[in-house]
């Protein structure tokens, strides 16, 4: 295997990786969305909720760090 066909392989594995990680973080957003008892997408752009969007934020960090520790292994 020369240095240009790892390289190829490297990035294809990265992309494909890349897309499930972010699959499945919105897999995860859905069912915290519906597991809430307000729509948190409207309370946070139309109400301008702060402290609503911190919490989101903070789970949305949270779960990417789940996401690369079980890809990574």
């Amino acid at each position: 295997m020369d240095l240009f066909e790892a390289v190829v392989r490297g990035g294809i594995a990265s992309i494909i990786f890349s897309v499930l990680g972010i699959v499945i973080l919105f897999i995860a957003y859905f069912v915290i969305e519906k597991l809430t008892p307000e729509n948190t997408w409207h309370e946070i752009s139309k109400n301008n909720n702060v402290a609503l969007a911190i919490v989101f934020a903070s789970f949305i960090i949270g779960i990417s760090i789940i996401i690369s520790g079980a890809i990574h292994g």
